[in-house]
């Protein structure tokens, strides 16, 4: 398929027009660094390729759209248009429903939840038919998130912080500089949301646990700050194997791709 023909597929592919910048920018990928993404050699040569964090990031914008999704509106992605298909073993989601929010986090949570769809029709636009299905998915697999809306935003700062973690990890491994830029957009955009719910947590005197040893627990909680930075104003950084640490119980049959942890 030609450039002109695969813009213009993007425009008319049914997906909303709020998320057609985000898909213009993919196309952008597959063109200008084709060959980087699909026919690169080299890098699979090498071990890990930028294919395969691509999936592994796609793992978890599933798992967080789902999440907000749910919690919103009481459906899952697959019901509003969101394609799940692609390699490795696809599975169902489970568990959840959606939370009584007052005004101001309802707000929030539906940003997100858009956030979160795009972030997904994103990342398969760019993969094409490399991408990964969604795989089995538990909302519930900690008990917690859809009872009320301290529930609800102790899960949701707890995948916000985790999701900023898990693409500043990835970073140094991504060797296209146009696939870094994008992964820095996405991050900056988990960035905004988790301020946002660390900031809600504090507000609606929340206290969470530590997720793992890296967490910097939200205001309210003890040793608490409004930022999970460290000293240096730092943000935390986890591997994959870290990530799935905290987060692979949300995925009973385990994640699609090569990276596993």
């Amino acid at each position: 398929m030609r450039k002109s023909e695969r813009v213009k597929a993007l425009v008319e592919d049914g997906v909303s027009r709020r998320a057609f910048a985000k898909n213009a920018l993919a196309a952008g990928l597959l063109t200008v660094a084709g060959v980087s993404l699909i026919d690169d050699e080299v890098l699979a040569q090498a071990g890990i390729t930028d294919i395969d964090i691509l999936n592994f990031a796609l793992n978890l914008e599933y798992l967080e759209a789902e999440f907000y999704t749910v919690a919103t509106t009481g459906r899952r992605i697959g019901e509003v248009g969101i394609g799940v298909s692609g390699s490795g073993r696809a599975g169902e989601t489970v568990g959840g429903a959606r939370v009584s929010l007052d005004e101001r986090t309802g707000t929030v949570a539906s940003h997100i939840a858009l956030d979160e769809q795009a972030h997904v029709v994103f990342l398969r636009t760019a993969l094409g038919g490399a991408a990964v299905a969604k795989p089995a998915i538990n909302l519930e697999a900690l008990g917690l998130g859809f009872r009320n809306q301290a529930e609800f935003l102790t899960l949701a700062r707890a995948f916000e912080d985790l999701g900023v973690s898990a693409y500043g990890g990835a970073a140094a491994s991504i060797r296209s500089s146009q696939i870094l830029t994008a992964a820095a957009r996405i991050a900056l955009t988990e960035a905004q949301h988790a301020g946002v719910l660390r900031l809600l947590v504090s507000d609606n005197a929340v206290r969470v646990t530590a997720i793992d040893q890296f967490d910097i627990l939200p205001l309210m909680s003890p040793g608490g700050r409004l930022f999970q930075v460290d000293g240096q104003g730092l943000s935390t950084v986890r591997t994959p194997s870290q990530v799935l640490a905290v987060g692979g119980g949300f995925f009973p049959n385990g994640v699609n791709g090569t990276i596993k942890g």
